[in-house]
């Protein structure tokens, strides 16, 4: 199967899950709360299949861009009538409940499938709970006009105290062109600067260009490669380069872009023997489409430890991630909403599509699972923010509504929701098109 024909399957498959359970959220506590439901839908636009049931059309529409359940009176602006069955007679905390259901389901599935993925498969990368010590530099980057050196260790950046590489990570990605305080420990001196992270790949996220020490290991290769034809395999461990210790996939990068043209000779451990493999650099495209390198073919994967979580830990961890996963997505949209982040730090559906392609081509189903979870944590994060039309939208009128102790006017309403669609119009607009130019997210270098 193509990889387009699988992104398309499983991005299909991965969205229409994650809109199902959403929309069942609404569905269900409108009617345990007595709400009339008319349309339960998946998708926009002109009724493809269904069936009806009872007093509600469950149907699957032509357009699959979402989904919505539509109840009696629901429309401030259609004409309403006393009957207690419509949704705008109801009483507000009833509405409340109604528009924080969908967001709560997606919440609730993220942490119910990162738990499971936990039980069954609790993959950690190795250097990320370890104390950030940096182990290379590369040239005429952030850190390197900082004054920094291999061996600093970062004792404080911005407000992060001590921090690991995984804490460190975001910080870093989420202040492209933002000035950083940094304080590093060399030797028994606490050196004081500052560096300020550049945008980077096609998402435009910041780097300091500092990096861990992690081991190179041969994930997929690319066909045709220069790599695949010398018969590296995948799960080689690269351990010099020239004949020089080899720490991690950036240094091997920076190391392909200065000899350029010239023949390496890599050593290669193979399940504990050591093989030596000649090859000739190709300047070939990577994942970003703006850029070309100097390349041998392959994608590199991270050392992990793989262990099973007993369920209370596997719950409580899960619980933790979600935590810090949502907090890191306000925090994205606060940074966009100020524009000190690029808008193309957003993945849209393509971008969705391509990343559901990916996992699903894992061994396993759990990277798939993963990926699941993190969708619905956005979904319902998303539909949690402010923005009229949306349910934080729908949650804000009705707190604003209930400090005055009245509703607000259908002609103010009006006014909001035609204001709020056309601004995410707009930003579906503006996601898509940059889906459209840039390729696959993550960071680019991690392609040699």
């Amino acid at each position: 199967m193509s990889d387009f024909l699988i992104s398309a399957v499983s991005v299909v498959f991965v969205l229409g899950f994650m809109i199902l359970i959403h929309e069942f959220g609404h569905f269900a506590v409108a009617k345990w709360l007595g709400v009339r439901v008319e349309q339960f839908a998946i998708g926009f636009g002109k009724r493809l299949v269904g069936f009806k049931r009872g007093e509600t059309d469950y149907r699957i529409n032509a357009l699959p861009l979402g989904g919505y359940v539509k109840m009696s009176g629901e429309n401030p602006m259609e004409a309403t009538s006393d009957d207690p069955a419509e949704f705008m007679n109801h009483p507000r905390w009833h509405r409340f409940l109604i528009a924080i259901a969908g967001p709560a389901m997606n919440i609730l599935l993220a942490i119910t499938l990162l738990t499971i993925v936990y039980m069954v498969h609790y993959e950690t990368v190795a250097y990320l709970t370890q104390p950030a010590v940096i182990r290379g530099i590369k040239k005429d980057s952030p850190a390197a006009k900082a004054g920094l050196l291999p061996g600093d260790r970062i004792a404080k950046l911005d407000d992060l105290e001590n921090p690991t590489w995984e804490e460190l990570k975001p910080k870093e990605w989420l202040s492209p062109n933002q000035v950083l305080a940094v304080t590093v420990q060399r030797g028994d001196k606490l050196i004081r600067t500052t560096v300020t992270p550049v945008p980077v790949t096609a998402n435009q996220v910041g780097s300091a260009g500092w990096y861990p020490e992690a081991p190179v290991v041969i994930g997929s290769l690319e066909r045709d490669s220069p790599a695949k034809k010398a018969g590296l395999q995948e799960g080689d461990r690269i351990v010099a380069l020239n004949g020089q210790p080899l720490y991690s996939i950036e240094a091997m990068i920076e190391s392909l872009q200065d000899s350029k043209d010239q023949p390496v000779d890599l050593s290669v451990d193979r399940a504990g023997q050591t093989l030596q493999f000649h090859l000739q650099p190709v300047f070939a495209s990577t994942e970003d489409p703006k850029e070309r390198r100097w390349r041998l073919g392959f994608q590199s994967k991270e050392v992990t430890q793989v262990s099973q979580l007993p369920f209370s830990q596997a719950l409580a961890l899960s619980l933790e991630q979600n935590r810090k996963n949502s907090l890191l997505l306000v925090e994205l949209a606060k940074r966009i909403a100020q524009h000190r982040v690029s808008l193309k730090a957003v993945s849209g559906p393509i971008g969705i599509a391509q990343e559901a392609g990916y996992a699903a081509q894992q061994k396993g189903w759990t990277p798939l699972m993963e990926l699941s979870s993190g969708i619905s944590l956005n979904l319902g994060i998303f539909n949690l923010l402010p923005i009229p039309i949306l349910d934080g939208g729908v949650i804000l009128l009705l707190f604003i509504e209930s400090l005055m102790r009245r509703d607000i006017s259908l002609r103010v309403k009006e006014r909001v929701y035609q204001a709020a669609f056309v601004f995410l119009v707009l930003f579906a607009a503006v996601v898509l098109f940059n889906d459209l130019v840039k390729t696959i997210p993550g960071l680019a270098e991690r392609l040699p």
